[in-house]
């Protein structure tokens, strides 16, 4: 695939995707410093080990960004939800985050959220057909 005299496209290797990446950082350090970033993981097991439920984020930039919450059907509208968000959140303040942001889709945890002192700062329409991606913010100092 050709766009331009002598300029070809490609599907990226591994090994490109950490050049871009590394290209990018390199360009936004003037601005933002050397950026650390710390993983949140935090799962929630009953007494035989069973995966109950957990949460997935990053801290960057003094923020913390929530990629994955999780609590099995069954033990929905328990606390559990509440208390590995309230422990993310915790744990973000410790690493120096000032705020959380997420995205949830209009038929996940929208209202969960928003009791959890989250705002609405941007939808997208029919994403997927039909329904809103729903972005979410929140202070956390």
């Amino acid at each position: 695939m050709a766009n331009q005299e002598g300029i070809a496209l490609a599907p990226a290797e591994p090994e490109d995707v950490e050049q871009l990446c590394t290209s990018l950082q390199r360009f936004n350090r003037p601005f933002v410093g050397e950026a650390q970033e710390s993983e949140v993981r935090i799962v929630a097991r009953d007494a035989q080990g069973a995966l109950l439920g957990g949460i997935l984020a990053d801290v960057a930039l003094g923020w913390l960004e929530i990629h994955v919450l999780w609590v099995e059907p069954g033990l929905r509208s328990t606390g559990l939800g509440s208390t590995l968000l309230e422990a993310c959140e915790r744990r973000a303040r410790e690493l120096g985050a000032h705020s959380a942001r997420l995205d949830t889709f209009d038929w996940q945890a929208e209202p969960f959220y928003a009791c959890h002192g989250y705002a609405v700062f941007a939808r997208l329409g029919d994403y997927p057909p039909g329904h809103e991606r729903v972005f979410m913010s929140k202070r956390l100092v």
